[in-house]
């Protein structure tokens, strides 16, 4: 992710940083997984196809496609899985899809969700962003509705989409770019109002076409200002204790939701991933401040010192005197003893995960503090099974953080599926649990630790752990102490629908080297590839590039034991393939930095898409489809770097054009993020993130030096500022995207 910055201080993203400092082994020790582009990256480990999908008559597409429908081709009967013909790189600024499929752009950036709102004019004027959609569009979820309105899985006519708005593009929402510190309260009210979600009734028209309820009673948004209620172990908490919730029961505003997950009781889980740079702390803060907190703020990137402060992102605690704008100055400014009359402890009620129902507008939001604090991607839950706990997969995305997994003290129930209160049922599954991380061995198997004081190396530790609720408040810290394995950026996570085999993204990390570097990690078992790649035939970009997907099989929801490889290794077709390319991708299938991951439950297939800075000038960010394997089913691979450093990784099968093929490519400089489809698998909703982000403050007054004109280039909305939105996938015969 990158962001703008706009504050006086120039801002390095915290979680973009190295922020752990610990001992404890990369997963590269353990995967032998060093990552980068055009010097490693290359081989992939796709996987041979599921039982369940024994493969059928290719039917061919070929092509590209965007808003004007092709001619539908022949139908095939039956249509097989990844029939359709590979989308090659481009960087056009454009929707392009396989021949025989039409992609459709709503619900961009400002879109007006009520009555009453005046239609977007795009030039940098509008306001009222609470009532329109938010900026960024990120994780995406369907959640059905009948004719009559009430909840429906199965439906594939009528829905709600659930979005996370990660970050912003202040760019684009002011008329002449933001303003410099001190920033006027006019424009941070925008900024904050377009994070958080938005709710969003659609419907399919007498087409066959969906297209967005303008004043549906579902509609939503939530905003970095709305409050929300603090649940779980550590509500009460003495550092959850502010100006606004002298209890330490409450906060505002859910921040930076990237990814997010879908509970079996048909709510939203969403994420607060890279929150703790929307804070500022300003300097010598740390003499005012216990050990404990000092040690916190460090391990999560705000420290600071006598002389320099943690500036913050987009500088709103700059707006004013208003409380609104005091909040996000985390330092402390009162002169309680607890930090009730000041923001101090704000910044510790940031980075949970957030359930909401998206059935009930009017209904509390709540951070669920059981399944820790830390950078959270997204969420997964493993397959419900009656009698047996649930379990929820976490990544923490920053360089070198952990895998984690939350077991519920409840067993199932099947009829909670369906239960009325929705939220009730997710204080009683999400609110008690333990939480556990993962540790990598060398042979390609692994455990999941517990994160409890009573563990003997929390005890020990020198952080001082004395009460339950730290674990969940102090995660990270918990997690160093046990010796957890650090990745390389753990992203999104999902569960395959019938073997309930875990897959994550592990996007990049810039600090892999092969030989030592100043303080830079080594290439081992679990992370193998360390290279240097060159971007557009100038830039050097060093480490693990390009990165790949880890998929795991755990032994069961409560189970402390899983197996591991890699399933796919991101790289450039021409890569090296003894080093680099080790999946054996070819220019129908390479790709880099997988970020996004999901499957569609209709069919099984595994949908890979992309947030990348290192291949793109060869091509835009993509979404590939894949029929994935299973664990085991590749083996041992040794590589053999120079200098005489070996090292053996687990990796799955390589894929072929059968089981892995580019299905999409976006516009300009855009990540293609958040997918979700109807019941019936022929609709897909995909998002694409910060279109034309290198556009600058002196090209607003000339289109023609945007980065992208996105969607507008396609025909939609008004102005030629590029904005996010949720793009509509649709097979032109009728038939289920993906074949």
């Amino acid at each position: 992710m990158k962001n703008h910055d706009i504050t006086a201080t120039p801002f390095t993203d915290p979680d973009d940083l190295e922020n752990n400092v610990s001992n404890n082994r990369h997963f590269s020790e353990v995967l032998s997984a060093g990552l980068s582009r055009r010097g490693v990256l290359r081989g992939g480990l796709g996987g041979a196809m599921a039982a369940m999908f024994a493969p059928l008559a290719l039917t061919a597409c070929g092509g590209g496609g965007d808003d004007t429908p092709v001619a539908s081709p022949p139908a095939a009967a039956p249509e097989s899985l990844l029939g359709f013909a590979a989308v090659a790189k481009t960087l056009a600024d454009t929707n392009s899809v396989p021949a025989g499929y039409t992609a459709r752009v709503m619900l961009a950036c400002g879109d007006p969700l009520f009555t009453g709102v005046p239609a977007y004019k795009n030039d940098g004027t509008d306001t009222g962003y609470d009532q329109r959609v938010g900026d960024n569009h990120d994780g995406l979820q369907y959640f059905g509705l009948s004719a009559s309105g009430q909840r429906d899985d199965n439906s594939s006519n009528r829905a709600l989409l659930a979005m996370n708005h990660e970050y912003i593009q202040p760019l684009m929402l002011h008329v002449n770019g933001p303003t410099a510190n001190p920033r006027p309260a006019s424009e941070v009210d925008i900024e904050v109002d377009c994070h958080g979600l938005t709710v969003a009734e659609i419907i399919k028209d007498g087409s066959g076409i969906f297209g967005p309820v303008v004043n549906s009673p579902f509609n939503r948004r939530v905003t970095g200002t709305t409050p929300i209620e603090l649940s779980g172990p550590a509500r009460g908490n003495a550092l959850f204790v502010t100006k606004f919730s002298t209890d330490g029961t409450r906060t505002r505003g859910t921040m930076n939701n990237c990814g997010n997950g879908k509970t079996p009781w048909g709510t939203l889980l969403t994420t607060e991933e890279n929150w703790s740079g929307y804070y500022f702390r300003a300097a010598g803060d740390q003499n005012l401040r216990t050990a404990k907190v000092n040690a916190s703020f460090a391990r999560y990137g705000r420290s600071v010192t006598n002389t320099a402060a943690a500036s913050s992102r987009y500088g709103w605690q700059t707006a004013g005197a208003g409380d609104q704008y005091e909040r996000w100055n985390t330092s402390q400014t009162g002169t309680s003893p607890d930090g009730s009359d000041d923001y101090r402890h704000e910044w510790f009620c940031q980075g949970f995960m957030v359930e909401l129902d998206p059935y009930n507008a009017s209904s509390v939001v709540k951070k669920r503090t059981g399944l820790g604090r830390f950078s959270h991607e997204n969420a997964a839950f493993g397959l419900p099974v009656v009698g047996k706990p649930l379990a929820v997969y976490m990544g923490c995305d920053s360089q070198n953080e952990y895998v984690y997994k939350f077991v519920s003290t409840q067993n199932w129930v099947a009829s909670d599926a369906n239960a009325a209160d929705r939220l009730g049922v997710g204080d009683k599954y999400l609110d008690s649990g333990k939480l556990y991380v993962a540790k990598f061995n060398d042979n390609g198997t692994g455990e999941w630790v517990e994160l409890s004081i009573t563990n003997p190396l929390i005890a020990a530790a020198s952080f001082g752990f004395n009460d339950p609720a730290e674990m969940y408040i102090h995660t990270r810290i918990a997690a160093d102490a046990v010796g957890a394995t650090k990745m390389d950026r753990p992203e999104w996570v999902d569960v395959h629908p019938t073997t309930g085999e875990l897959y994550i993204t592990m996007t990049n990390n810039s600090s892999r080297r092969v030989a030592p570097t100043g303080s830079q990690t080594l290439v081992d078992a679990a992370n193998p590839r360390g290279y240097t790649d060159t971007f557009n035939g100038t830039t050097q970009q060093n480490g693990n590039v390009n990165g790949h997907i880890v998929r795991f099989e755990d032994a069961s929801p409560e189970g402390t034991s899983f197996n591991w490889d890699v399933y796919l290794f991101g790289a450039e077709a021409g890569a090296d393939a003894a080093l680099i390319n080790l999946s054996g991708l070819t220019d129908d299938q390479d790709f880099s930095s997988p970020d996004g991951l999901a499957f569609t439950r209709s069919n099984g297939l595994c949908w890979i898409q992309t947030d990348d800075g290192a291949y793109r000038d060869v091509t835009n960010c993509m979404l590939l489809a894949s029929v994935p394997g299973t664990v085991g089913d590749g083996g041992p691979l040794t590589l053999n770097h120079a200098g005489g450093v070996s090292v053996t990784t687990r990796m799955g099968a390589k894929p072929t054009a059968n089981t892995l093929k580019r299905f999409y490519v976006g516009p300009a400089q855009c990540e293609v993020t958040g997918l979700c489809e109807t019941p019936d698998g022929k609709t897909m909703f995909i998002n694409i993130q910060h279109p034309g982000e290198s556009t600058s403050a002196s090209d607003l007054a000339d289109p023609g030096k945007y980065g992208s004109q996105w969607p507008s280039i396609v025909g939609y909305g008004a102005g030629q500022r590029p904005r996010s939105a949720t793009v509509v996938i649709t097979k032109n015969n009728g038939g289920q995207v993906g074949t």
